[in-house]
C-alpha cells in the first residue's frame, strides 16, 4: 500500500476498534436537551473510518435517564471515554453503516455498558495479545495518515479494553522492546518495521469493512423482501 499523503487536518481523535477499523470520531459537545419532547438528552458527533474516501456515520448519542443518574456530569471530562468507547463497541457489534452522506443514527448511550453492580463501565475484558494487536494498529494508523505520534496509555483505550493505563503502557514497552514502535514516555510513533506492515493493516481494515457492509446489506435485503 502507497502512503498517502499525511492528512494533519483531520479533525477528532483516532481510535481503533478491536475488530481492526480506525475511526476519527468528532464529538459536538455539550449534550442538549431532546427537541423531540423526549425526556433524554443529544450529543452529535460524526464517526469517520479512516482511509475509506469518505466514508462516516453521523451518530445522534442519546443519553438515557438511567445512565444520566450514575454521571457525575455531563461534561466532556466525565463522559468521553464512555460516549466513545460506546461508540466503538457498536462498531464492533456491527451496528453503525458508514456511508457517503446521510441522516443522523440515534445510538443509545444506556446501561447496555454499565454493570450497576459493580459502578463501573465495562466494555469487554481483551486478552493482552488482543490489547498488543489495538496499540500496534493506532500507532501505525496515527503515524500512517497523519504522522503524529499516539499515546500508549491512553485512559480511554484501558477503559474500552477493561485494563489499566499502567498496564496497557506496559504491553505498549513491549512493542518498543521488539522494535515495532519507539517511545518517549507515553508516546509512540511507528518504527519503519510497523510501518513496513501496511499491507497487512490495510488488509484487516478492508476486511474489518467488508464484514459490516455484508451485515447491513443482509438486514436492508430483508428488510426490502
Amino acid at each position: 500500500m502507497n502512503q498517502p499523503e499525511l492528512d494533519r487536518e483531520s479533525t477528532g481523535r483516532l481510535y481503533v476498534t478491536l475488530s481492526g477499523l480506525p475511526l476519527f470520531i468528532e464529538l459536538g459537545w455539550p449534550f442538549h436537551q431532546s427537541g423531540s419532547g423526549a425526556d433524554f438528552s443529544v450529543l452529535h458527533g460524526d464517526v469517520r473510518l479512516a482511509g475509506s474516501d469518505g466514508l462516516h456515520a453521523p451518530v445522534a448519542v442519546n443519553l438515557s435517564a438511567t445512565v444520566r443518574e450514575v454521571l457525575p456530569s455531563l461534561a466532556a471530562k466525565d463522559v468521553e471515554g464512555p460516549v466513545i468507547n460506546s461508540l466503538r463497541k457498536e462498531v464492533d457489534r456491527r451496528q453503525l453503516e458508514f456511508v457517503k452522506s446521510g441522516k443522523r443514527v440515534p445510538v443509545q448511550f444506556s446501561s447496555r455498558y454499565y454493570d450497576f453492580k459493580r459502578k463501573r463501565w465495562v466494555f469487554g475484558r481483551a486478552t493482552n495479545e488482543q490489547i498488543s494487536t489495538l496499540l500496534a494498529r493506532k500507532v501505525f494508523w496515527e503515524s500512517w495518515l497523519r504522522g503524529n505520534q499516539t499515546s500508549i496509555a491512553d485512559p480511554i483505550d484501558a477503559l474500552y479494553v477493561e485494563s489499566t493505563p499502567s498496564e496497557i503502557e506496559q504491553i505498549g514497552q513491549g512493542l518498543a522492546a521488539s522494535g515495532l514502535v519507539s517511545l518517549s514516555g507515553e508516546w509512540a510513533q511507528a518504527s519503519p518495521r510497523l510501518l513496513a506492515q501496511a499491507d497487512q493493516f490495510e488488509a484487516e481494515r478492508r476486511e474489518a469493512q467488508a464484514q459490516l457492509e455484508l451485515k447491513h446489506a443482509f438486514e436492508d435485503g430483508r428488510r426490502r423482501a
